[in-house]
């Protein structure tokens, strides 16, 4: 059997421990063959590859991004895409595909797999947000790349007695505010979820001056106001619909400095979230996600989702990971408030 392999949507720590376990268990239980697919669904469009084996594959544990590249690449948004992938798989001998990816990655692969393609497919995403897995490689290394800038923070906050916002990932789930900022100690957490009060924030920085300390606000991108919007870069979309989102921690800064009469200051860690070495959870869970993925291969159970449910990897319907998006539990989000202030 020959088996193609592709990554898709933004980059993420563990990407490259997924192709590693797949293509070591593939080839030493197995006896299988693989082709990487390069930059997401660009690659099985375009028939662009590379070849995948156990040489090509050591080292990659620790490895952040994807040697495999990726793309936000919509083949459902191009005329006849559906067809040229067919014909490539065809072409490359391709007996199965597993796509390591978010929700439009997923979602290509189970309109693909509705159409006939043999696709296993990988949650990836450091949002946290896919649903029916209860956490996604990259997420723990996001969180914890957020947690250092934050106790980074606290110290230059309360040096110059400045209001600091914390701007992380999370458009439409604020799992990465919640947990970074509960983890740091941020005066409050601010989640796409729950609109929030700006009278109420500014309440919490000035409590917070009273006990001598600096504010740190850990503020989610997709986060918006009470009778506000969502802020955005411009108005473009990418090929999946999706809006550019920039500003909120700006802004937000803006309104504590006018209201209060505080200097606040806005740290936008963005792509920093991604990049870099995964960290060992996410080592393990991205292994383990590659291994029960190329045995769902080899036992052909296709147009389904390896998943972590407690601490057992199980399979899913691949079309359940998309039907929703997994955001904050309320009474999540109260345990945190406790701390508010």
């Amino acid at each position: 059997m020959r088996v193609g392999v592709l990554t898709g949507g933004g980059d993420c720590p563990g990407l490259n421990a997924v192709i590693r376990a797949i293509v070591r268990k593939g080839v030493k239980e197995y006896g299988y063959e693989f082709i990487g697919f390069k930059d997401g669904w660009k690659g099985p469009l375009e028939g662009l590859t590379i070849p995948l084996d156990v040489s090509t594959t050591r080292g990659l544990l620790p490895r952040g991004g994807t040697i495999l590249g990726s793309s936000r690449t919509n083949p459902f948004k191009i005329e006849g895409g559906v067809e040229k992938i067919k014909a490539n798989l065809a072409a490359q001998g391709v007996d199965a595909l597993i796509a390591i990816g978010g929700e439009d990655t997923l979602g290509v692969a189970t309109k693909l797999h509705s159409l006939g393609v043999n696709v296993v497919g990988v949650p990836k995403t450091i949002d946290n947000d896919l649903n029916n897995t209860d956490y996604t490689f990259g997420f723990d290394t996001a969180v914890n790349i957020a947690v250092e800038a934050i106790d980074r923070l606290h110290t230059t906050a309360e040096s110059h007695h400045r209001t600091l916002i914390v701007e992380v990932m999370g458009r439409h789930a604020g799992w990465i505010a919640l947990h970074a900022g509960l983890a740091g100690g941020a005066t409050c957490i601010l989640i796409p979820e729950l609109p929030f009060s700006i009278e109420k924030v500014c309440a919490y920085v000035e409590a917070r001056y009273q006990t001598n300390y600096a504010p740190i606000i850990v503020i989610a991108e997709g986060a918006v106001p009470q009778d506000g919007d969502m802020i955005t870069k411009d108005a473009t979309l990418d090929s999946f619909g999706h809006v550019k989102l920039s500003g909120i921690g700006e802004w937000l800064a803006q309104e504590i400095e006018r209201r209060t009469g505080k200097e606040a200051r806005t740290s936008v860690l963005g792509h920093i979230q991604r990049g870099g070495t995964p960290t060992a959870f996410d080592r393990v869970l991205a292994t383990r996600f590659g291994l029960h993925a190329i045995t769902a291969v080899h036992d052909g159970d296709f147009g389904k989702m390896v998943a972590l449910h407690g601490t057992q990897i199980e399979r899913v319907l691949l079309s359940t990971a998309t039907e929703k998006l997994k955001v904050v539990d309320p009474a999540l989000y109260a345990e945190a408030e406790i701390f508010f202030g």
